[in-house]
């Protein structure tokens, strides 16, 4: 994978853990001449996830929507910045850019970005693997929603299985290099396992 989308929270949490492992991801991308895709901002998980790929001679693009982008809010020492109309096309540029999605502790913008991904491959429009950091079991409410989701027919055990978890970065992206995509058959809702 060369370049990564990396979803987080504009806000940096409660718990330094979740910024120090923002940074452990920034310099893992950039050591592995991985480039970071994100929202384009200097505040928050964000800009801790930026800053530390930055120090480290890595690369990193922001697209940041115009209703976002001031002063106050944008990373102005990327290595390319692009700006879009709206959130919406921001997801598009994204997505035409990169070879996977990671999400880190967030908020509803990380949730929202993340499940997108999802939907696109449940879909099989995308067949890009989609890794959660579970940085102090973050995610485990979310994962345990899933599981219900499989449990009362809502969601199928393959497209669960999309979703890949761990605590460690190195792990997490040696995972999405191994990730196989579920193949959709040509019945709708009907999924077949390679």
């Amino acid at each position: 994978m060369k370049k990564i989308a990396v979803f987080c929270g504009a806000s940096i949490g409660f718990n330094s853990i979740y910024q120090e492992d923002a940074k452990k991801v920034g310099t893992f991308l950039a050591e592995n001449n991985i480039w970071l895709v994100y929202g384009g901002g200097k505040i928050g998980m964000m800009g801790a996830l930026a800053n530390e790929l930055l120090a480290h001679d890595g690369k990193v693009i922001g697209i940041i929507p115009h209703l976002l982008k001031n002063e106050e809010v944008v990373h102005s020492e990327l290595t390319e910045l692009i700006e879009t109309k709206t959130m919406s096309h921001r997801k598009v540029a994204m997505s035409k850019l990169v070879d996977g999605y990671i999400a880190l502790a967030g908020g509803f913008g990380t949730l929202d970005e993340i499940f997108e991904a999802l939907t696109l491959g449940q879909l099989g429009i995308e067949n890009k693997p989609i890794g959660l950091l579970n940085t102090n079991a973050f995610f485990n409410p979310i994962l345990q929603q899933l599981d219900v989701m499989v449990q009362e027919g809502f969601l199928k055990q393959v497209n669960r299985d999309m979703v890949l978890v761990s605590t460690s970065i190195k792990d997490l992206i040696q995972q999405m290099h191994t990730y196989k995509a579920p193949t959709m058959s040509k019945v709708v809702n009907t999924v077949v396992k390679k």
